[in-house]
């Protein structure tokens, strides 16, 4: 399967759908806007997932899962030395530190987290290599993507949605005169309020908060709905003149452009 594209034609939902139904063996390569994200495939089963050279190793999933404590992973790391994760597991059962289970579920978790990470991924490029199979060193898992494609899916219209009622992150917010105080806000919420001023866009603050297109739009629209803030233009920011309906004020020449128009979608 010759699978090679650009995020803006395919997005990750369509191709994990296209690699189950064909039930491919491979690794997808994903080079993203700022990092490049790995997801190896076993007969069209989800196997394992890393973005950039963050740390996937075993010990540390299972530290950030709550299934080492603070000193038993340092422990682990010190004394793991250049073993790999297969050896390095079969060492942490035999020891009785966690089970078998431990093992796969809390890494069929975080390799699905990976995945959700990137149905924000938007802008880049894909390549899929038959060739590229997934890493030998490592404990890969068998997990069926009909779960994640569905909940792919719903986050895409999700994503449509809040790009509809939020187009651009080059606008400002500011708070109306609705008082904050007896408000719950999240911790995410607060970090967004706390840059809020008509010079910061929604850019900026995303990028303060290291929070993607999505997140940002998320909580805004959440800030929108409670009537807390309103969307305005940045200060200092240029205001263009408002464009015409119509390249000619001429009503025969719009009717015409119009029929043309309605024409050339009945071709289609």
């Amino acid at each position: 399967m010759a699978l090679r594209g650009n995020l803006r034609d395919f997005t990750i939902t369509q191709l994990l759908n296209l690699i189950n139904l064909a039930g491919k063996t491979g690794t997808l390569v994903v080079d993203g806007a700022a990092d490049q994200a790995h997801v190896a495939f076993q007969n069209g089963k989800l196997a394992f997932a890393r973005i950039g050279k963050e740390d996937n190793r075993l010990a540390t999933v299972l530290h950030r899962a709550n299934k080492l404590t603070v000193n038993q992973y340092r422990a682990i790391v010190e004394r793991a030395g250049n073993m790999t994760d297969k050896e390095l597991g079969l060492l942490l059962i035999n020891a009785g530190y966690v089970t078998r289970e431990d093992i796969l579920s809390n890494l069929q978790e975080y390799f699905s987290q990976t995945i959700r990470r990137l149905y924000t991924w938007v802008e880049g490029s894909f390549r899929f290599e038959t060739e590229l199979l997934p890493p030998d060193d490592r404990i890969n898992v068998r997990l069926d993507l009909e779960n994640l494609i569905i909940e792919g899916s719903r986050q895409l219209r999700e994503w449509e949605q809040l790009q509809d009622e939020i187009p651009s992150l080059e606008m400002a917010l500011k708070f109306t005169d609705r008082p904050l105080k007896n408000v719950n806000l999240s911790v995410e919420e607060w970090r967004v309020v706390s840059y809020i001023n008509p010079k910061n866009t929604l850019k900026q603050i995303a990028n303060a908060n290291k929070m993607n297109d999505l997140e940002i739009r998320r909580i805004v629209y959440g800030l929108l709905q409670a009537g807390l803030v309103e969307i305005i233009r940045p200060e200092g920011a240029k205001v263009l003149p408002h464009p015409k309906m119509f390249p000619t004020q001429n009503k025969e020449e719009q009717k015409s452009l119009v029929n043309k128009l309605i024409g050339r979608i009945r071709s289609l």
